[in-house]
């Protein structure tokens, strides 16, 4: 059977759209959780409500280790350019979220890490992914959820 060539309906749905725009509505959601977040800084808050931190800031707390790393291998692990990165850990240190620190293994370099203020951040972080995961887990049931979680950890690995 012939495809018909009017047919656009296939670049609406296909699954790397549908996974875009899941996985956009999923941060949008975590910050709108974290907005609300009452163990968060009121200042914190402020800047996730009116959406000054995007999921953009988000890179850095997903892939920022705990014991801090380069902003090369920063920019590596989110796969952003370094100086995208830089702008990023500029805005997140002008927050107090993140602090540079002189490298131990190296004088010339600088670290990235978590400043306490940052700690509290991705421990809301932390609770906003949770209850968005058990929203997510509730819409559409347990057995879609874990199909979709086992499906999405299969390809991306």
């Amino acid at each position: 059977m012939a495809e018909n060539p009017s047919d656009e309906t296939w670049r609406l749905v296909h699954l790397g759209r549908l996974l875009a725009m899941a996985s956009a509505r999923f941060d949008a959601h975590v910050l709108a959780l974290m907005a609300n977040d009452n163990e968060l800084t009121l200042a914190l808050s402020h800047l996730a409500a009116r959406g000054t931190l995007t999921a953009s800031h988000t890179q850095i707390t997903r892939h920022l280790p705990l014991a801090g790393c380069s902003l090369t291998e920063l920019a590596s692990r989110a796969g952003v350019t370094k100086q995208a990165m830089g702008k990023l850990v500029d805005q997140c240190s002008a927050w107090d979220l993140v602090q540079r620190q002189p490298d131990t293994r190296d004088a010339r370099a600088l670290r990235v890490l978590f400043s306490p203020t940052g700690s509290l951040w991705l421990a809301a972080y932390r609770r906003a992914v949770e209850q968005a995961q058990a929203e997510f887990t509730q819409a559409v049931g347990r057995d879609v959820a874990t199909v979709v979680q086992l499906g999405l950890e299969a390809y991306a690995t």
